[in-house]
């Protein structure tokens, strides 16, 4: 026992440190998973008008190969979880790797780990700490999902399967992550091969789900993402896939524990390369160096959103034949112009990405704390690069790799739309309503630059800001908010292209914006200490 010693210590340690960030985002898991509920419930109120959508929708290898299918058309409830058990279950994988290398690897990186080691702690203590976090969130956001789909008005059986696939989904990736966390020194090189797991794991879902009969259907059985779709919530709630979930979590937690216990404190499995003595050419500038250290997450995220972007074209395309009900034909003109259905969809599409890009601002932006805090930071401002020099480098970085996950996708949806209606000039309409979420994604990176300028322990700000806009947008219709309170998210002011009129007037205040607070960041973080 002595190897866990000082695990209830480091538990209670975790969960002082994401006092705030874990019920954040319970509540916004929770809030968007009955958000999905009520406005399908209250898009087909009357018995059985859900079931031609329904049919539809599995008619639909696209829609399928993004969010699953539907395994009951006769139950709205199985109508109603098909994306909270598509894309935001791959959302909450990711949150998991996260959490899980937050608690491991990451406090190896920084050395914090050092000194709590240094008092009575076993060497299994803080990847046991991590995963009871882990395990323990994932948990009690199924029971709270399960009580928010039941005051929706959904039954409780499928309610509480439906908690429990998410859980699965979040103590399957947990164990992951554990896994991932001992491969390499770098907290944000485990992230990225967890949230590539992901990737791949939601392909192999994706595949098995569209093939035929006769195809490889065991696909979605290698995927997590896959044996939370398969306890068909309200479809039958397949309890024994929680079987499958527990002897994979277990087994991955074992494998896990068997590696923690090879390398050293601080060392991965996979040994770091020495580097040259001297830096190339096209390393010699903050910009090259800034560009070095983001390009393989930004090259990540444009394959993603090129993928994405051929996929929501290829649905647009069919979206006149899914969505015949009046009552959805009326929604998606709300969520998105006003000039034709399938251009309401590609708003709302585009709008939805548009949010998705600013989580990268937010991410790029945040490399200028990470570094800092890693006391890289120093020895290049200790050179001739000055303060701002260094932190517009990876503020240009942020700037324009937003900008090119919006052309990657606005390409992609406009070519696939183009292509499946046989008229490439949707092309360049498309990509102009990939374009104007710019600015509103722009104002995100600035409330990073701002927070790092003056507060740089609030750095975090950004994320916060994107949740709260997120909730404004998809609670304040249903709460029926004022409209002024509904326009402090950047995101209401964004043209809803194409279909609707543009208007260069909410596109400059939003530049303008997002303009002042990089200045003021950068003019902030002229004045304060490093470090």
């Amino acid at each position: 026992m002595k190897a866990f010693t000082g695990t209830g210590a480091l538990v209670r340690l975790a969960l002082r440190r994401d006092r705030v960030l874990l019920p954040v985002w319970l509540g916004v898991f929770v809030l968007m998973a009955m958000s999905a509920a009520a406005g399908t419930i209250g898009l087909y109120p009357t018995d059985g008008s859900w079931v031609g959508t329904a049919e539809s929708w599995n008619r639909n290898q696209s829609l399928v190969a993004l969010y699953g299918r539907i395994y009951d058309s006769a139950s709205v409830g199985s109508l109603a979880v098909v994306k909270p058990l598509g894309t935001m279950a791959a959302i909450l994988a990711v949150f998991a790797i996260i959490m899980v290398v937050r608690h491991t690897r990451a406090e190896e990186e920084t050395g914090r780990l050092e000194l709590v080691g240094a008092t009575v702690m076993g060497p299994l203590a803080p990847l046991t700490a991590a995963l009871l976090v882990a395990a323990g969130t994932n948990v009690l956001l199924g029971v709270l999902a399960a009580f928010g789909m039941i005051a929706t008005g959904l039954p409780a059986d499928g309610s509480f399967a439906f908690g429990a696939a998410w859980a699965g989904v979040g103590i399957a990736f947990s164990a992951i992550a554990a896994v991932v966390a001992q491969l390499t020194r770098s907290a944000r090189t485990a992230t990225a091969i967890g949230a590539a797991v992901v990737g791949v794991v939601y392909v192999l879902r994706a595949v098995g789900d569209t093939v035929e009969v006769t195809g490889p259907s065991w696909l979605t059985w290698l995927s997590p993402i896959g044996w939370a779709q398969q306890f068909r919530p309200y479809a039958g709630n397949r309890w024994w896939v929680l079987l499958v979930v527990v002897g994979f979590a277990v087994l991955a937690a074992t494998v896990a524990y068997a590696l923690a216990a090879r390398p050293d404190l601080g060392a991965g499995l996979v040994p770091d390369r020495a580097g040259p003595a001297t830096a190339a050419r096209s390393l010699r500038s903050s910009l090259a160096l800034a560009w070095r250290l983001q390009r393989g997450v930004l090259l990540g995220w444009v394959i993603g959103f090129t993928f994405a972007g051929l996929l929501f074209g290829n649905i647009a395309s069919n979206v006149g034949d899914f969505f015949d009900s009046p009552q959805f034909r009326e929604v998606l003109a709300k969520l998105g112009g006003e000039q034709g259905l399938v251009d309401a969809y590609l708003a709302a599409m585009l709008g939805m990405v548009g949010i998705a890009a600013s989580a990268y601002g937010i991410q790029a932006a945040m490399r200028l704390r990470a570094e800092e805090t890693a006391l890289h930071a120093e020895p290049l401002l200790a050179t001739a690069v000055s303060r701002i020099r260094w932190a517009a480098s990876h503020i240009t970085i942020a700037i324009l790799g937003t900008t090119l996950l919006m052309v990657a996708m606005g390409t992609g949806a406009g070519l696939a739309h183009g292509a499946q209606t046989g008229d490439l000039s949707q092309a360049g309409r498309v990509l102009g309503g990939a374009l104007v979420q710019l600015p509103a994604a722009w104002v995100l990176t600035g409330i990073v630059v701002a927070a790092f300028g003056f507060a740089p322990r609030l750095v975090a700000a950004g994320w916060v800001a994107l949740v709260g806009f997120l909730l404004l947008a998809e609670v304040g219709p249903l709460l029926e908010l004022d409209q002024w309170v509904l326009d402090v998210s950047p995101y209401a002011h964004v043209p809803k292209l194409p279909g609707a009129e543009f208007t260069t007037a909410p596109m400059i205040a939003l530049t303008i914006v997002a303009g002042s607070l990089i200045a003021a960041g950068l003019a902030g973080f002229r004045r304060r200490d490093v470090g």
